[in-house]
């Protein structure tokens, strides 16, 4: 019995003592210190980063006006070419109901002319033997000079499907030509290919793509929250995808009036003219990143964004001030604009708070 009792008085002596270590254990603890912060003045500007491309401001695609077969290309994508100049010539394939039609046309109208010679060279002999009146030999006159003309016509006609153009055109429409200046950038079709056509049914087959790579815009969408900011004439600033540490200034044209909707969001399209300089070649097509300053403050009071607490229930902005040593009080802040490092303070702070810096 005195065993069990030396064992529990030394229990109780060894508890008391743990607790006492503890206890001082955790009263050594050092005290945190906050460190705090005062207001700033700066200057704010909020950017919006559009993504896009870079593209020529004109393309016009070349079309040939008849159908057939390539024959000879006579340029390359990328050469330079003036209005005029040729890029290719088509050889006729004529279609075989067409050709049968026109051949037939020919003959008809030669059958109609035959009789209307021997027509014409009766009337002239009555008439000079005064049997029929000068009315009679007019007209019969007349039939004779249209018939020339239908033969001349069908020629003519015949000579158009088989060779593609009549043999007093000023340019053939085999020989495909550019109609404005600038650089090939596509040239969709190779030799041997058959192409169709442009006519009010069909679009026809594209031969090349011509555009001048010295007038360029960027075009890009802005979604529909931002899109209400943008005025045209705001200058831009654009960064090329495939050129480092080079950028290019650009000045908004054109904002479009309808969105598309695009993966649950409205997107609108916009376009802005590219300042071009000589130490830049610039490409069709390349994709560029464009940055547009939405909203802009100078010298305005600010503080860190990280500064910045929200009250759980109501969500609004708050900041914790110091009072005294390492004391400090909650101070409601209205915000303006943020640049998402520094935010705009409008009322709450004075130039003389110290703002405590969360851990």
């Amino acid at each position: 019995m005195k065993i069990l009792k030396y064992i529990g008085i030394a229990l109780l002596i060894c508890g008391i003592l743990f607790a006492a270590a503890y206890f001082i254990k955790t009263n050594n603890k050092s005290v945190i210190e906050y460190e705090t912060q005062s207001t700033i003045v700066t200057s704010i500007e909020r950017k919006t980063v559009v993504t896009g491309k870079v593209i020529p401001e004109d393309e016009v695609e070349i079309k040939p006006q008849i159908q057939g077969i390539i024959e000879t290309l006579f340029v390359e994508e990328g050469d330079l070419v003036n209005t005029g100049d040729l890029l290719a010539r088509i050889k006729v394939v004529p279609n075989e109901q067409n050709l049968n039609s026109a051949q037939g046309r020919l003959a008809n109208s030669k059958i109609v002319l035959k009789n209307s010679k021997i027509d014409f060279d009766r009337s002239k002999d009555l008439f000079s033997k005064g049997i029929i009146s000068k009315q009679e030999f007019e007209n019969s006159e007349l039939r004779y000079s249209q018939s020339k003309q239908d033969v001349s016509n069908a020629t003519s006609d015949l000579q158009i499907i088989r060779s593609g153009s009549a043999g007093g055109a000023a340019s053939a429409n085999t020989n495909i030509r550019a109609t404005v200046p600038g650089t090939i950038l596509e040239i969709p079709v190779e030799e041997g290919f058959q192409v169709i056509a442009s006519n009010s049914f069909n679009a026809g087959t594209t031969i090349a793509t011509i555009a001048d790579l010295n007038k360029m815009i960027f075009e890009g969408k802005v979604d529909e929250a931002e899109v209400g900011k943008l005025k045209v004439g705001m200058p831009l600033e654009v960064n090329l995808g495939a050129i480092e540490d080079q950028s290019l200034e650009a000045k908004l044209k054109f904002i479009a009036p309808k969105g598309n909707e695009e993966q649950g969001a409205v997107q609108f399209i916009i376009e802005a003219d590219l300042f071009l300089n000589d130490s830049i070649f610039i490409r069709a097509g390349y994709s560029a990143n464009a940055s547009l300053v939405l909203q802009r403050k100078d010298s305005i009071m600010a503080i860190p964004e990280s500064l910045l607490q929200f009250d759980r229930e109501t969500e609004k902005p708050y900041v914790e001030v110091s009072v005294g040593e390492q004391k400090f009080e909650r101070r409601d802040v209205e915000i303006g604009i943020s640049d998402g490092v520094n935010v705009e303070i409008l009322s709450g702070l004075t130039k003389e708070d110290l703002i405590k810096v969360s851990s």
